[in-house]
C-alpha cells in the first residue's frame, strides 16, 4: 500500500491508473478505524480495481465545543489495517493541505434545506463543513464511486444531492450500518462510552426496531411515535436531540403515501453523542 500526504502525489499516483484503464474506488474517513469501515473498504474493492482511502479529522465540521482535538487518532493502527484489507492508496493530509489558507475566509458549501435540520439543528456548521470538504476531496480523487456508510444517513443524502446538483462524475455507493453483536451501531464515538454504557446505548437500536414494528403494523401518528420513543430514552438514561421519521430520499416530513420512510435518532450517553437510523419499506 502507498502512503502520500500530498495532492499533487495522490493525482499523479491515480493518473498513473488510470492510463493503465483502472477504475477508482474512494472511501473518506477521519481514521480510528474499525470493522465498518473495512467493510466499506470491502465493498469498495467489489466495485473498483483500485481503492483510494483518506484520513482526515477535519476541523471545520466541529463546533467550539466538539470534540476536536480529543477525537481519536490512531494513524499508524489504521494504516496497518488498511493494509491488511488491500487498499492501494492511502492519503494522509496535514490540515495545511487541505486548508492552505484561513478556513473561515475560503470558499465553503452547503445544501439548502438538509444542512441545518436534524444533527445541522443541534451541530451548527457541522454540514457545511462535511460537504465542503467532502467537495475538496472528490475533487482531488475524482473517483468513478465513493462510499459512506448508512449509519450517518444524513450526510449520505447530503453527499448525494451535493453531488448531483454540482454534476459532479461519481457515483455515491452507501454501505449498510455494521453493528456490535448487542446491535449497537458501530463508531469511532463508542470509545467514550464504558462497557455498561455501550449495553445501554445498544437500545437505540431496538427503539429503532420497536418504532418501525408500530409502522409496518399500521401505526400513523407519527409524531405520537416520535414524542413516546424519545421519553422513552430519557426514562434509560439517554439525552435524545430527536427521534424523527422522515422520508428516506430527502428526509422531508413524510406525507400518508410515503412508503419508503427512515427513522433517525441522535442522543447523548455520557461524553458520546450517538446516531443510528433504520429504513422502513412499508
Amino acid at each position: 500500500m502507498q502512503t502520500v500526504a500530498f495532492i499533487p502525489d495522490l493525482r499523479r499516483t491515480i493518473r498513473a491508473w488510470r492510463d493503465q484503464g483502472s477504475s477508482v474506488a474512494f472511501v473518506p474517513t477521519m481514521g480510528n478505524l474499525h470493522a465498518g469501515h473495512i467493510r466499506l473498504v470491502e465493498e469498495a474493492k467489489r466495485q473498483a480495481e483500485r481503492v483510494v482511502v483518506s484520513i482526515f479529522v477535519n476541523p471545520t465540521q466541529f463546533g467550539p465545543s466538539e470534540d476536536f482535538a480529543a477525537y481519536p487518532r490512531t494513524p499508524a493502527q489504521d494504516a496497518g489495517k488498511l493494509q491488511a484489507a488491500g487498499v492501494d492508496l492511502l492519503f494522509l493530509p496535514g490540515t495545511s493541505e487541505l486548508y492552505p489558507s484561513d478556513p473561515a475566509a475560503m470558499t465553503f458549501v452547503e445544501v439548502p434545506g438538509l444542512f441545518d435540520d436534524l444533527c445541522g439543528r443541534f451541530r451548527p456548521g457541522h454540514f457545511r463543513g462535511v460537504a465542503t470538504v467532502v467537495l475538496k476531496l472528490l475533487n482531488q480523487v475524482q473517483p468513478d464511486v465513493a462510499l459512506f456508510g448508512e449509519k450517518d444517513y444524513q450526510q449520505l443524502i447530503i453527499i448525494r444531492r451535493l453531488v448531483a446538483d454540482l454534476d459532479l462524475p461519481v457515483r455515491i455507493h452507501g454501505v449498510p450500518t455494521v453493528r456490535e453483536p448487542n446491535g449497537l451501531a458501530m463508531s469511532s464515538r463508542n470509545g467514550y462510552l464504558t462497557p455498561e454504557e455501550k449495553n445501554r446505548a445498544a437500545l437505540l437500536y431496538a427503539h429503532l426496531v420497536e418504532a418501525a414494528a408500530d409502522l409496518r403494523r399500521g401505526e400513523r401518528d407519527l409524531a405520537r411515535i416520535e414524542r413516546e420513543r424519545s421519553a422513552q430514552l430519557v426514562a434509560l438514561g439517554l439525552r435524545p436531540d430527536y427521534f424523527a421519521i422522515r422520508r428516506q430520499d430527502d428526509l422531508s416530513p413524510p406525507g400518508p403515501a410515503d412508503a419508503r420512510l427512515v427513522i433517525l435518532v441522535a442522543a447523548w450517553l455520557g461524553a458520546a453523542r450517538l446516531i443510528d437510523n433504520v429504513q422502513v419499506f412499508l
